[in-house]
């Protein structure tokens, strides 16, 4: 066990970052752009065993491909096409000859692009200035003004200030699925787990519960795996996310110059600018991409009841359309769909009874109101990332939230955080020097869960844990110097 003490007397602080994806690694190195740190001044708990690929882009199943064209993924905001270059001057797809869409974009597996944010780190790591501690954090708390870390296998650091960067929960099934089938060797409560899909058949019935990017990889993943069998996937509304556009297409719209306050009014100004679009032979694309590059402020501009209001009644909606999927998932859903194997529809899991092995579930249509029996062999959660259960997704969360220093924001989509991104207690106070890092702050930025946005919050966060170092050293140094010989 290897432990870092704080040492009163130095005019360094320490940084930890509990997460090592996407959120806390490029956190990690917009700070040493900003401000270079000396070796065991920074800390990042991931219990991978490399930075940069947290669990969106750390799988190796090579169905799963990035849903935005290469040229808009970059760890650099101000480079959006570092990481196409990136591709291009390595060679980097190589044998992967269904990576170039029809319209010509790339789109490269996941795990590839975990590997490109991996290389932009993974030299600050070598030379020491970052510590990768590669275990999952077990215990955080706050002691004698310090953030003091534990990571599973007994790595200690005491940290002056703490950013929390964290994956999002895993998926929360129904719950009827999860009182009749936990237990059940087909039963896959989450997908995003390597070789979750081994427990399915080639010739199994199966229940994709869920109808977003995540269902449309999971049908990939067994289209890819030799599954022949039907698979019925339901929502409550039964959309599915939408592919991209044709051709490459300019924003289109202005969201922001009146922005709107309540949702209706936004959902009235979103379809008038999709008409005014289409009258000029444009498609839905412009404006929802420009919906998205407005979304902050159209946020911030809101009351928290409409915010409410938009996460209950709108969310569902702009999941479906502002997630898009790869053009060659796409291709594999729309094939099955053709053939028969695939069905879609808008209705939820009323019941569920288990015998001999078979899954018998009632679905009720959401629409009529009527109800389906189906038999299933295997059922498979895709509902997305549980983030109302953010405070029990790990215990020491749990208890940071009960000593005071975290809160689930008012809209019920994350960590309660104030515009500086510093964690907000129950009590609507900022915890000291504790930031919030990536989709989980998403109540207060808004947009937050593509990967353009979590790289530019990102970059902000970096920017205000520098300020938080030069604030910390400047008080060391105007801290009085006490004479060791009058001691």
């Amino acid at each position: 066990m290897t432990t870092h003490f704080h040492d009163q007397s130095r005019d360094r602080p320490v940084i930890a970052i509990i997460g090592g994806g996407v959120s806390g690694t490029a956190v990690a190195f917009h700070l040493m752009q900003y401000k270079p740190l000396q070796p065991g001044q920074l800390f990042i708990f991931e219990p991978r065993a490399r930075l940069g690929a947290g669990l969106a882009y750390d799988t190796q199943d090579p169905a799963h491909r990035i849903n935005v064209p290469a040229a808009k993924m970059s760890l650099l905001p101000d480079d959006l096409e570092h990481f196409q270059r990136w591709l291009e001057e390595g060679n980097v797809l190589a044998g992967d000859q269904t990576a170039v869409a029809a319209n010509g974009s790339l789109f490269p597996r996941r795990g590839v692009f975990g590997r490109y944010v991996n290389t932009m780190v993974q030299p600050f790591v070598d030379s020491g200035a970052v510590t990768h501690v590669a275990e999952r954090a077990e215990d955080v708390q706050r002691l004698d003004g310090h953030w003091v870390i534990t990571g599973e296998a007994g790595r200690r650091v005491e940290a002056d200030i703490l950013v929390i960067a964290t994956s999002h929960p895993s998926p929360q099934p129904p719950q009827p699925l999860q009182n009749a089938l936990t237990g059940h060797p087909r039963f896959v409560a989450d997908p995003t787990r390597p070789d979750a899909l081994d427990a399915v058949r080639a010739d199994d019935r199966v229940l994709v519960v869920g109808n977003g990017l995540t269902s449309a990889d999971v049908i990939a993943s067994l289209n890819l795996r030799g599954h022949k069998g039907p698979i019925t996937a339901i929502s409550r509304r039964g959309l599915r996310s939408r592919g991209h556009a044709p051709v490459k297409q300019e924003l289109f719209g202005d969201f922001v110059s009146h922005p709107s306050r309540t949702a209706l009014d936004l959902l009235r100004h979103v379809r008038a600018a999709i008409r005014e679009a289409e009258g000029e032979g444009r498609s839905w694309h412009a404006v929802i991409d420009q919906v998205r590059a407005q979304g902050q402020d159209l946020w911030r501009a809101m009351p928290i009841n409409e915010r409410r209001r938009v996460v209950r009644h709108l969310r569902p909606f702009w999941d479906v359309h502002r997630f898009r999927v790869a053009p060659q998932v796409e291709a594999v859903s729309e094939e099955a769909i053709s053939a028969g194997r695939l069905e879609v529809l808008a209705a939820s899991v009323a019941s569920v009874k288990v015998k001999d092995g078979m899954i018998g579930c009632t679905l009720r249509l959401s629409r009529s109101g009527k109800s389906l029996d189906r038999q299933f062999d295997a059922v498979v959660v895709t509902t997305g990332p549980g983030h109302r259960g953010i405070l029990d997704s790990q215990s020491w969360i749990g208890e940071l939230a009960d000593a005071g220093y975290l809160a689930i924001d008012d809209a019920g989509l994350g960590l309660a955080c104030n515009t500086a991104s510093l964690a907000l207690g129950a009590d609507g106070k900022a915890a000291p020097s504790l930031f919030i890092s990536g989709p989980l702050a998403r109540g207060t930025f808004g947009e937050l869960m593509g990967l353009p946005e979590v790289v530019e919050h990102a970059v902000f966060v970096a920017e205000q844990v520098a300020s938080a170092v030069a604030d910390y050293t400047k008080r060391a140094h105007d801290k009085p110097k006490v004479d060791s010989s009058m001691a």
